[in-house]
């Protein structure tokens, strides 16, 4: 085969093969096929599209690019849940925790943040002393034994992701469906699970903004998953404000502790209850929906979802303390009050824009070689449809005492918020759920 000939087959809208995809995969990983013939490649998937059997076998050849994690030892369903990302999205703490106290096995493997997004790596290892560095054997061991546990993704692991994806970065081929597709789901058919959750984004925070979008991703994604033999389900939930109040590292660790305890955010709770039970169904636990809710949320009460999360903690090296004295986590040098500057109704929110806010301060990465402060970060206080007064705090910024970052964080946050004189809705927070037989519309 010739690389030109394929560049030359998708330019013209043409169905490329499964053995063409393995050879571009193969090839391109291997360092035998050069950036430029792969960037007209992207290029050509970016303005062509692919027919959902493209899309599978693409994922596939990627997958199987590097090793792939064998659970078969671990007894039971395998259940995982992947999000497309947002601020303050700090579910997966919560998740696992209480999925593994209702007796369901969590075997999840996760990244690190990069861009307005923040990543479940830096979250928990702003825990002292958890490490996500661990062994398959103990990654094994500890789903095993405990029902969950998380590991970082090793340099062997989907390499092609790695390099595909660096040039997607560089040549505006990031969003698209096909690509996006293969990225996420190669690394979630590799992790070895026998389902997974996913939660897909759509709003002014996510990468994909428009719901039409979102809902193709989501429906592109549950096709090659359970094309692969995975029993998939879907979600398609709002980023039109951050989740939660939280936007950092150690504070929102913080903040997955009380959704534990009962005491959490509303949005944020909710949607671990609805993530939550539809795990435990896949997982054949429960046999409807309504009953993995119950579950969840009597593992709240009874707090052995929040031992759970002191087990997670423990057993990956950290101080499991931290739950009852969040004093023991990364603090601040400095809490500064943000005040409105007028009075009314907020109306909308540049969730993307409050990331970058986040970022600025040093809770995020530019680039992939940055390091992070995990004690910085945001606590808003007002989110849509909240009423505000005129120097009425709006945020509590967590900083590490730069003036410079901090001013500049101030200006882009108060410009992240549109207030008005009238009162609106609060926005829609659940719009589908997608399943491999269809797609239901939350009302």
């Amino acid at each position: 085969m010739r690389m030109y000939d394929l560049i030359y087959k998708k330019r013209n809208g043409k169905r490329l093969s499964k053995e063409e995809l393995y050879f571009v995969i193969q090839e391109f990983t291997k360092g035998k096929i050069p950036d430029y013939q792969m960037a007209a490649f992207l290029m050509a998937i970016y303005f062509r599209n692919m027919v959902s059997q493209e899309a599978v076998d693409l994922t596939m050849a990627m997958a199987d690019s590097g090793q792939r994690v064998d659970l078969s030892k671990i007894p039971g369903f395998k259940i995982d849940k992947h999000s497309t990302g947002g601020v303050g999205d700090t579910t997966t703490l919560i998740l696992a925790p209480l999925v593994a106290a209702c007796g369901g096995r969590v075997a999840k493997m996760t990244g690190r943040g990069l861009g307005h997004t923040g990543g479940t790596i830096d979250k928990l290892e702003s825990i002292p002393g958890f490490s996500t560095s661990i062994t398959k054997e103990k990654f094994i061991e500890n789903v095993s034994t405990n029902g969950l546990a998380l590991m970082g993704q090793t340099s062997e692991f989907v390499p092609a992701d790695k390099v595909i994806y660096a040039l997607r970065d560089v040549t505006a081929t990031v969003d698209s469906v096909p690509l996006i597709a293969s990225s996420i789901m190669s690394k979630k058919l590799a992790a070895g699970s026998d389902g997974i959750i996913l939660d897909v984004k759509t709003g002014s925070g996510a990468f994909m903004e428009k719901y039409g979008d979102a809902l193709k991703l989501a429906r592109t994604m549950v096709d090659i998953g359970e094309a692969a033999g995975k029993r998939m389900v879907a979600f398609i939930t709002s980023m039109e404000e951050p989740l939660g109040y939280a936007i950092g590292n150690s504070i929102e660790v913080k903040e997955a502790v009380d959704t534990l305890k009962g005491t959490g955010p509303k949005d944020l709770t909710n949607l671990c209850i609805e993530l939550g039970s539809n795990m435990l169904m896949v997982s054949g636990i429960v046999k409807t929906v309504d009953e993995g809710k119950k579950k969840i949320e009597k593992v709240i009460k009874n707090k052995k979802g929040i031992e759970k999360f002191r087990t997670l903690i423990k057993s990956q090296g950290g101080n499991p303390d931290v739950v009852d004295n969040p004093s023991l986590l990364p603090q601040s040098k400095k809490q500064i009050e943000v005040k409105s500057e007028r009075s009314g109704y907020v109306e909308k929110i540049n969730t993307y824009d409050i990331g970058l806010c986040s970022l600025i301060l040093g809770a995020g990465r530019k680039t992939k070689e940055d390091t992070i402060d995990p004690s910085v970060g945001i606590y808003i206080r007002k989110k849509i449809s909240d009423k505000i007064g005129r120097g009425e705090t709006f945020a509590i910024f967590h900083t590490d005492g730069n003036e410079r970052k901090f001013a500049e964080a101030k200006d882009k946050f108060l410009k992240a918020y549109t207030v008005g004189n009238k009162k609106v809705g609060s926005p829609r927070f659940f719009y589908a759920k997608v399943t491999k037989d269809k797609t239901e519309e939350y009302k």
